[in-house]
Parts: C-alpha cells; sequence; structure tokens
C-alpha cells in the first residue's frame, strides 16, 4: 500500500475529531444520548465518508450512491456529525438532536433522507446491508457498495451471523462489514473485550476476507477500504480495534458512561489537536451512474394474466399465492421472491422456476430472511415478496416491528396456518399470526379463503406501500368466486344473504367454509344465517359488518382458526364496539393443539361447523 500524504492524514484527522466535538455538543444539548459510542468511531466514519465511499450531498439516497448502514444505531450522533461535516446538515440542525420537533432522533430513521432503514434494535443492520448488496451486485448489476458498521457487543446477536452466512454464499464483494471493537458495552465489557482476534477467526470462518486495523489510524484505515475494494469474490469484514469515548479526556476506555453526555468542557482537549484544516476541504466522490431507472409507483404492479379457475375447483391458497406471485415476477421484474428452505410449502418455488433470478433463496434464518427483505426494498430498488410457514415469522418479529420503524415496503406471506394443517402439530401451526402483524403500525392483513381471492390478494400486495401480511392455507378447498370478482382493500364479502336471517356468521380461510356448511345445516332447521367473507381483517370492513350484524339482530358469531387474542373475533368486536348493542360471540382454537387429522382437528378445537351450529343455536 502507498503511504497516504501527510497533508491527506491531517484533513482526515482533522474531519474527525471537528465531528467528535459536534457529537459532544449534540447530545450536550440534548442532555442525552451517546457521545461515547459515538467518538470511537470517529476516524472510520471520517475515512468511509471522505475518502471512499461515493454519493451526492444534493442527493443522498440516489440509486446509483453507495449506501451506508449504522448498526449500531445508538452512535447516531457521528453519523449526524459526518453529514454535517459533508455539508447536508447544519450545526443547528444536529443540535436539535432528540428534539420532539427533529427528525434528528435518537435513533436514525428514514424520516431523514439519508437513512436507508431504522437502527437501533442491534444485529440487524447486516442483514440490511446484505439485501441492499444482493440487490447491487445481483439485480441492479451496478457499482454503488455497501457498507455497514456494527458494534463489538451487538455481535452477540445471532442475526449477525446468519447475515454473515448469506454474504459469504452469495460472495457479496460489494459489501464491507465494520465492527467498532470499543470493548465496552452498556453495563459492562463485552464478551470478547479487546480480543480482536477472536472476532477476526469467526468472520474469516463465515467465509468472510477479515482485517484488523487500529480505528483510530487514518493510515491503516484507508489500506483496508483499498483491500476491500479490490477483494473480489468475498465480502470483506474490517475489525476495528478503538477506545469507547476515543478523545474524551478522563471518559475514554472508562466504564459508566454509557449513553451519558460528556461536559463541554472536555471539548477544548480536542480542539488542541487540530492541524488547522478547514471543514468542507474534503468531498465525497460522486457515484458512477450505472444504475437502472426503476418504477413502481403504485397501482402499476400487475399479473400477467388474471385467475384461472372453475368454480369448485380444489385449491389451497398457499398454491395460488405461488401462482399469483410467479405471475407478478413475469410481469414486473423488480417483484422478488425470498422463502427460508419453504419454497415447496409456500410455493414461492413456482416464481423461481418462472424467475430464478428474481428469486433469493435465504435458507433457514428467518431473521435475515425479513432483514434481507427489508434491504432489498430500500430506494424503490425492489418489491419483496418473504414466504415461510406463518408460524416462523415469530423469530423474526423485530426485524418486522424495525421494518415498519423503517417504513418499509415489504409483503410477508406466511403458510400452514392454524389446527387445519394436522399431523405436523403445534409447533408448525400458527395461531398467533394475526395478533403479530395486526399490531405492526400501518400494516395491511389478508385472509383469502379460494384461490381467486388470494390470487388477487397478492396483486393488491404488491400495490400497498407497506407491510402486508397474506396468511395461506395449507388444505386444498373448494374454489368460491368468478375468475372476474373484484376485490379491494379494506372490503369483505357477503356470500349468503336473506331476509329472514337472524344471525350473522364471519369466518375467514378453512372457517369460511364451516360457516357455509353451518348455514346449510341451519336452513334445513328454518334457520336462515348470513355468511360474510372478511378477505382483509386490517383493515377490517366495519360498514358491511355492521350493517348486517344489524340486519340479522344484532347477533354475530366470529370462526377462526387462531387464538382468541389478536385475532378475528376481537378485530370484529372492536369494528363494532360504538355501533350500539351488537353482540359478538367468537369460536377460536382455545388451547395448545395436537397433531391430527385436519378435519378431526378443526372440530376437536371447537371451529367445525357443529359446533357453529351449536352456538348459533345457545346465542340469547
Amino acid at each position: 500500500m502507498a503511504p497516504i500524504s501527510a497533508d491527506l492524514r491531517n484533513d482526515l484527522e482533522d474531519a474527525a475529531n471537528r465531528m467528535r466535538v459536534s457529537a459532544i455538543e449534540m447530545t450536550s444539548a440534548a442532555k442525552s444520548g451517546h457521545p461515547t459510542s459515538s467518538t470511537s468511531a470517529a476516524e472510520i466514519m471520517a475515512t468511509l465518508f471522505f475518502n471512499e465511499m461515493k454519493y451526492d450531498v444534493a442527493e443522498p439516497k440516489s440509486p446509483h450512491a453507495d449506501r451506508f448502514i449504522l448498526s449500531k444505531g445508538h452512535a447516531c450522533p457521528i453519523l449526524y456529525a459526518a453529514w454535517e461535516e459533508a455539508g447536508l446538515l447544519s450545526h443547528q440542525d444536529v443540535l436539535s438532536l432528540r428534539r420532539i420537533d427533529s427528525d434528528i432522533e435518537g435513533h436514525p430513521t428514514p424520516r431523514l433522507n439519508f437513512i436507508d432503514v431504522a437502527t437501533g434494535s442491534l444485529g440487524q443492520g447486516l442483514s440490511c446491508a446484505a439485501g441492499m448488496a444482493y440487490v447491487g451486485k445481483n439485480i441492479d448489476k451496478a457499482s454503488y457498495r455497501v457498507f455497514c458498521l456494527m458494534g463489538d457487543g451487538e455481535s452477540a446477536e445471532g442475526a449477525v451471523w446468519e447475515a454473515a452466512s448469506f454474504a459469504s454464499h452469495y460472495q457479496l464483494d460489494n459489501l464491507v462489514a465494520i465492527v467498532d471493537v470499543n470493548r465496552l458495552g452498556q453495563s459492562q465489557e463485552t464478551q470478547l473485550g479487546h480480543h480482536v482476534e477472536v472476532y477476526r477467526d469467526r468472520f474469516a470462518a463465515f467465509g468472510f476476507n477479515t482485517l484488523i486495523v487500529d480505528g483510530h489510524n487514518v493510515e491503516e484505515l484507508l489500506n483496508a477500504w483499498e483491500v476491500a475494494r479490490n477483494t473480489k469474490g468475498k465480502p470483506t469484514a474490517v475489525i476495528a480495534r478503538t477506545f469507547k469515548g476515543q478523545g474524551i479526556e478522563g471518559v475514554a476506555n472508562e466504564d459508566n458512561w454509557h449513553g451519558k453526555p460528556v461536559p463541554n468542557d472536555k471539548i477544548d482537549a480536542i480542539k488542541a489537536r487540530f492541524h488547522g484544516s478547514s471543514k468542507g476541504k474534503l468531498t465525497a466522490q460522486k457515484p458512477t451512474q450505472d444504475a437502472p431507472l426503476v418504477d413502481l409507483h403504485i397501482g402499476s404492479i400487475k399479473m400477467s394474466d388474471p385467475p384461472a379457475y372453475k368454480k369448485g375447483d380444489k385449491v389451497a391458497t398457499r398454491a395460488a399465492y405461488g401462482t399469483a406471485l410467479a405471475k407478478l415476477g413475469k410481469a414486473n421484474p423488480r417483484v422478488i421472491g425470498l422463502d427460508g428452505d419453504t419454497k415447496n410449502s409456500t410455493y414461492s418455488e413456482k416464481l423461481l422456476k418462472e424467475r430464478p433470478s428474481q428469486f433469493i433463496e435465504c435458507f433457514i434464518a428467518e431473521q435475515n430472511l425479513v432483514g434481507v427483505a427489508v434491504g432489498a426494498q430500500c430506494r424503490g430498488r425492489t418489491i419483496p415478496f418473504a414466504s415461510t410457514f406463518a408460524a416462523f415469522f415469530s423469530r423474526a418479529y423485530d426485524q418486522l416491528r424495525m421494518g415498519a420503524v423503517s417504513f418499509a415496503n415489504l409483503k410477508c406471506a406466511g403458510s400452514h396456518v392454524g389446527v387445519s394443517i394436522g399431523e405436523d402439530g403445534p409447533s408448525q401451526m400458527a395461531l398467533e399470526d394475526l395478533a403479530m402483524f395486526r399490531a405492526i403500525p400501518g400494516s395491511t392483513v389478508f385472509y383469502p379463503s379460494d384461490a381467486v381471492s388470494a390470487e388477487r390478494a397478492t396483486e393488491l400486495a404488491a400495490n400497498i406501500n407497506g407491510i402486508v401480511f397474506l396468511r395461506t392455507g395449507r388444505p386444498a378447498l373448494g374454489v368460491l368466486y368468478e375468475n372476474e370478482e373484484k376485490f379491494e382493500v379494506g372490503k369483505a364479502k357477503v356470500l349468503r344473504e336473506n331476509e329472514k336471517d337472524s344471525v350473522l356468521l364471519i369466518g375467514a380461510g378453512v372457517t369460511l367454509y364451516e360457516c357455509l356448511k353451518a348455514a346449510d345445516e341451519l336452513a334445513k332447521e328454518g334457520v336462515s344465517a348470513c355468511v360474510i367473507d372478511l378477505f382483509t381483517i386490517k383493515p377490517i370492513d366495519a360498514e358491511t359488518i355492521i350493517k348486517h350484524a344489524k340486519r340479522v339482530g344484532n347477533k354475530v358469531i366470529t370462526v377462526e382458526d387462531h387464538y382468541a387474542a389478536g385475532g378475528i373475533g376481537e378485530a370484529v368486536s372492536a369494528a363494532v364496539a360504538d355501533a350500539g348493542s351488537i353482540r359478538v360471540r367468537s369460536l377460536c382454537v382455545a388451547t395448545v393443539p395436537r397433531s391430527g387429522p385436519p378435519d378431526d382437528l378443526v372440530d376437536l378445537f371447537g371451529i367445525s361447523a357443529r359446533h357453529i351450529v351449536t352456538a348459533v343455536k345457545n346465542f340469547h
């Protein structure tokens, strides 16, 4: 490596120290924050932002620009200071840190025009970065690179190693992972302290090109970035040995300073180390303009062909989802599928067979599956559909929660829901998934019941900007709707309606068919029941439910293959709460189920037609 000039070294060191000062000042003004976690990364940030990364301050989220993910999101003061140094933010801007009227938040979110994903729940950044890098290398086929700065403490999170395995498997040589090994966690020393060789060996074991550097030595950092830039066929991990609070006299490398502002009088000693270069002397390289133009505006994503079924055909909604996903992928090269080695059960494999370049196998690592999908959708590059057994999304709930904080445009398809999956037993039965996804702010939750509605729900999902959940089932059930039937977000379907109706039955998926069977049985006894297919659980069609509930005498029975908490019964009850004297009775799975034939389990756990008929007769 050629030695760097004294002028460049001095300029970068000054930039790092100016950023230290800014981080101290903004956390002091906020009376909270993480200056010590920030100052340990000052030289890392200075060398990246002002000598290695390519971006345009006028368009920080240009599709052509390099991406930077601050996985250790609590250290955001140093990131804000970097963008101040670059000229995007003013000092007055950063001094608004953590104020209620400011987007300069305590952990970064995409409310800011230079943030791709929200971070702060540790261990997630590398997955998102890997998703961006995968898209850059294999879909955009562009020259932009992705840099992810992690803390040493967060490397205890398993998601980090799921992401590392993924990045190595796909040879993401456009990805650079940086570990800021500053030794100290929140409450004590980290597991490994300053044993940087262990971090090196772990990343090397996962297939990374791995380097150890002094994280406060500008020349060593620049050499590491050059090695990473020239490494082909594998990602690079830079293990930077640093000191928490570096540059702050009496604070550096000391315990009990995590998350605490430091006195402003500590700034003078930092300023005394300035070499005399001025802010603005260093500027970033402009990116190469080689990322393709992508247009994914809402309403433009259509299936290549409409549904093609006959009424009565037996088709599982999971299979219809796979058909629709393949049609969407055929029509739009930016619709991609991701799966966790369940593609022959979720039927996402139909997209793989139709468009292999639009499919990402994430293997059995659901946290990384969701994290990669969140990264893949950044900057509007793709519309990702992540598929797995619905129960397994619970493993990735923190990633989903942070996806909402990131305002992510993410589609999740969960199959194998409820006791109706049968003999596989309760470990595979999603019975909490509606509650999980309903709780996510801004989410949309579809629960299609037949093949036609499943295809249309998938198409609708592609045209909703936000997190969407598609609940698909394992049993093959008869097609209910004509292929031309129109479906809308938040609009239910009334399948049985008679002026003599005396009760309203509401189901979705397998329980809709049980409601229809129950209605037939009740009709033989002279009792007429209205039957509604909810289709969308969130937003729920309160207008239709209330209209028919009042029409039938305010008696509503909901039936669901789900636990009570957060399910259809609670959603319907909330929808009618202010509508007068409507009464809701809920049939649901009340206890942990067991293995058995699907129909027997549906009956054993109280959600079959027989139980619905009994509930109607006992509804007084």
